[in-house]
């Protein structure tokens, strides 16, 4: 069912048809987000089978927050979601995936995520991800565009697993595509573009690609003082056992990690994460969900 939300309405319709003959599921979600009265509100909200938007209650002195599901249970070829979050001037919104996303096994077709987010002067918006597990096999192409006004504020980033870990599968076959575009009063800010294909397992293991890792994460922290925070983050990052390193460009603060647990690479990335939240007075915790 496709509901609505819009001026206080709830819209809901009976027509289900997300799949296209030939093709995979098409999903979609949109949140907008505003400034009404002094208070962070939901403005505009849409939801296509399988996405749906959920609302827990946010922890004392987060934002409005929302969580992100794919009721699916993971990504098969040919299947599109795509997202959009968009926040207001003034307004703060924290979106939470619900659970790690899987990419299963495709026999030729790819899976598609397309992610729109826009965020209006002096806003704030985090997208804080859950893991994308590659099952072998699969083939993902996934686009990010981040469009910023004025003084807007962006915490996103990724988290990639090469195979099914508990199982000891290796990535050795498909397609990763994954590319990002940050943009501030229409001025391309960052592009970031990852594309692997065809023998995974052997572009993996080479040391200028991944160096053998099985698991790979990017943050990403858009602010006007982002460049201020570069030297403790990179502080941050000595001793983890891995390859981690940061850098910023732009205003745009980037830290990587590779790593050969997914567990300890999960570990750091929230630790980088909650540190640039207090950085920004927000609560020195991440939601309840992420940790489940």
């Amino acid at each position: 069912m496709d509901v609505l939300v819009s001026e206080g309405r709830v819209i809901a319709s009976d027509d289900t048809t997300t799949a296209v003959q030939g093709a995979g599921m098409q999903g979609a979600a949109r949140l907008v987000v505003a400034r009404i009265d002094g208070e962070d509100r939901l403005a505009d909200l849409y939801q296509q089978t399988p996405l749906r938007i959920l609302f827990p209650y946010p922890l004392p002195g987060d934002p409005l927050t929302a969580a992100l599901v794919n009721t699916s249970g993971g990504l098969v070829g040919g299947d599109q979601l795509k997202i959009a979050v968009t926040v207001g001037a003034g307004a703060a919104a924290l979106v939470c995936a619900q659970a790690a996303e899987k990419v299963y096994r495709s026999s030729g077709p790819n899976s598609r995520i397309d992610v729109d987010l826009a965020v209006g002067a002096g806003g704030w918006l985090e997208m804080l991800p859950q893991e994308t597990i590659l099952f072998d096999g699969a083939r993902l192409r996934r686009r990010s565009r981040v469009d910023l006004a004025g003084d807007a504020q962006f915490l996103g980033g990724e988290i990639l697993v090469f195979g099914r870990q508990a199982r000891g599968e290796r990535l050795r076959q498909g397609l990763i595509q994954d590319g990002w575009e940050i943009r501030r009063d229409g001025k391309l800010s960052w592009v970031d573009r990852l594309r692997l294909e065809g023998d995974l397992e052997a572009l993996i293991a080479q040391r200028p690609a991944l160096d053998r890792a099985v698991a790979a994460a990017s943050l990403i922290f858009a602010a006007p003082d982002g460049a201020s925070y570069l030297p403790a983050l990179r502080a941050q990052l000595d001793g983890f056992p891995g390859r981690a390193s940061a850098t910023c460009v732009n205003g745009i603060l980037v830290a990587r990690w590779l790593a050969n647990d997914p567990y300890i690479l999960r570990q750091a990335f929230a630790k980088a994460w909650i540190y640039l939240r207090v950085a920004k007075k927000m609560p020195a915790s991440l939601p309840r969900l992420w940790h489940i």
